[in-house]
């Protein structure tokens, strides 16, 4: 089972922000990447269309790639279907909400922390959930409409993703709060806007790097580390336009997405 790959996916390209901390955290293991651009976002839509989608991505990866574990690497995704996945799927299911929760509570100094999503991650209340898993603060959680947009379209340093940042994070500076968690994977293209935004005093906390971590422990855990150090594959899928996924996907990641393919839904 080691040698299989591991599946991840993503409604289109913040999800890459996890395949770049698995790749360099497990050089060794082989990653199977699903951008479904086709439906993105996912942020406005309800939980239960989205939670749809979920089920028919996995079904995919663990059908066809046959996979080991399954990274549901979308904010929106893991608040709508995380559950039912794992009850679903004989795979491990590792979502990114509760990795970043953990992370948060352990950064903040004050106790005063923010946590920014989509809209449909932000009102499933997932995140105010985990963070009282966590130990609990003071929780300001904003939904930002639009960031994702802007990320897709590969567009992180405008003047206007500047003014609508300005606008959507005054309620987290008004608040004084020390940490913030990046609560949308597309979020960390972003951090340096939303880094002049807060100040140099506030810690950006990514869910995609805490997720990563998370992984490899539970494959240390439970024996699906690959028998070697470096060598692994990525392959990388998307429902949408092929080239334009591995122009903006090779700024956002790297070498390593040389090529996509695409999949049709029957």
């Amino acid at each position: 089972m080691a040698e299989r790959p591991i599946g991840m996916f993503d409604s289109g390209f913040g999800g890459l922000t996890v395949a770049r901390a698995l790749i360099d955290l497990l050089p060794g293991e082989d990653l199977v990447y699903l951008g479904d651009t086709a439906r993105y976002p996912y942020g406005p839509r309800p939980l239960d269309e989205v939670a749809g989608f979920a089920h028919q991505i996995a079904e995919v990866l663990v059908d066809r790639w046959d996979v080991k574990l399954l990274v549901v690497a979308c904010n929106t995704a893991a608040a709508a279907a995380l559950e039912s996945l794992r009850d679903r799927f004989d795979v491990p299911v590792v979502g990114v909400i509760e990795p970043g929760a953990r992370a948060l509570v352990q950064a903040t100094e004050t106790g005063r922390v923010a946590v920014i999503g989509t809209v449909g991650t932000i009102d499933s209340g997932a995140y105010q959930r985990a963070v009282e898993s966590a130990g609990g603060s003071d929780l300001v959680a904003l939904a930002c409409p639009g960031f994702v947009e802007f990320v897709e379209r590969g567009e992180f340093d405008s003047e206007q993703v500047h003014v609508l940042a300005r606008r959507l994070l005054q309620p987290a500076v008004d608040a004084k709060v020390d940490t913030m968690l990046l609560g949308c994977t597309h979020y960390p293209y972003l951090a340096r806007t939303i880094g002049d935004v807060m100040g140099r005093d506030v810690v950006l906390v990514s869910s995609a790097d805490e997720t990563a971590f998370e992984v490899r422990r539970l494959m240390l855990d439970s024996g699906l580390v690959r028998d070697r150090a470096t060598g692994g594959r990525a392959t990388f899928v998307t429902t949408g336009d092929v080239s334009w996924f591995e122009e903006l996907g090779r700024q956002l990641l790297g070498p390593e997405l040389e090529r996509a393919e695409r999949i049709h839904w029957s």
